[in-house]
């Protein structure tokens, strides 16, 4: 391939990012001549002008500006497979949701930092609508991802443990959400409302219950902290909720739990070169995941009917 020389090609995404030859120059350590000579060079190679020179002032050309996007995303993709190749090969990226984060890996991670010298984690927690990572774009190794396991081309995945929905209160709610569940305060932990939707046509309880009305947020952990405080009764993941269940801080007014067909993956780009690490934090990982809080939960599937869990 025929390519323009590389440092005239970074001088002149520099400078179109900056809009300025002496800014470039100062953020590239050159002087502010070096950078000029650079962009004729390609103005040269391109047979086009890049930039309206107005004196002193400069303004990138309708040509420069097209060629500037995409110039600025080839170096970005060069950054990024410099920086992971030369990054400590024995720590992982990993991406996840904030209240898997918050319920479960945080503790985990610590535990797995002090069992394996060879491997460290740098965990960055994110609230997702919908829980997607794109690691062509993104500065992850590996991601934490609710879902059915199909999290597009060029990915593997791996379930941690499958998502259960059950009704959550506080203790010293039980009583009133047993006596009539149709006038507590319904908590819904996200916008759409569809736990309790899933949990109601699974289990065919309380038909007649106005999921409409109800506090509304934006993820699990809020809703299980307004529930813990005695706001209402929430829609939570048995699994996640399972400790602070266990602690007296929640309580399960029915035992029924509802198979949602989703779980918690973790899910990594195919050809990985930290494969190895990966592979080793989901053992860890996978060794850890979470136990019901008692042994008389109901598992229904979608359809209602009685399985038992894997």
């Amino acid at each position: 391939m025929s390519l323009p020389p590389l440092y005239a090609l970074r001088a002149f995404e520099a400078s179109a990012r900056f809009g300025s030859f002496t800014k470039a120059a100062a953020h590239l350590n050159v002087t502010t001549g070096a950078i000029s000579k650079h962009i004729r060079t390609l103005e040269e190679w391109f047979e086009c002008e890049l930039f309206v020179r107005n004196g002193p002032r400069i303004e990138v050309s309708n040509a420069g500006r097209s060629l500037a996007v995409q110039i600025s995303e080839g170096f970005n993709l060069l950054e990024r497979a410099c920086l992971e190749f030369s990054s400590i090969h024995n720590e992982i990226r990993l991406k996840a949701p904030s209240t898997i984060t918050m319920r479960w890996l945080l503790d985990h991670l610590h535990s797995f930092h002090e069992d394996n010298s060879t491997s460290t984690v740098e965990t960055t927690s994110i609230w997702m609508d919908i829980d997607t990572v794109d690691f062509s774009k993104e500065p992850y190794d590996c991601a934490i991802l609710l879902g059915n396991g199909l999290f597009g081309q060029g990915t593997e995945s791996a379930l941690l443990f499958v998502e259960w929905l059950v009704p959550i209160c506080a203790p010293n709610m039980t009583d009133e959400v047993l006596e009539d569940v149709q006038r507590c305060a319904l908590i819904h932990p996200s916008p759409d409302r569809r736990d309790w939707r899933r949990w109601l046509k699974s289990t065919g309880k309380f038909r007649d219950l106005n999921i409409a009305q109800g506090k509304v947020f934006d993820t699990l952990e809020q809703g299980n902290m307004a529930a813990m405080c005695g706001h209402g009764v929430s829609v939570g993941d048995l699994l996640l909720s399972s400790e602070t269940i266990q602690n007296g801080l929640l309580n399960l007014p029915f035992n029924e739990a509802v198979s949602t067909g989703e779980g918690y993956y973790l899910v990594w780009p195919k050809g990985s070169s930290k494969q190895k690490h990966i592979e080793q934090l989901y053992t860890y990982l996978k060794g850890k995941a979470p136990s019901p809080p008692s042994d008389d939960i109901v598992y229904l599937n979608q359809s209602g009917d009685e399985v038992i869990p894997n």
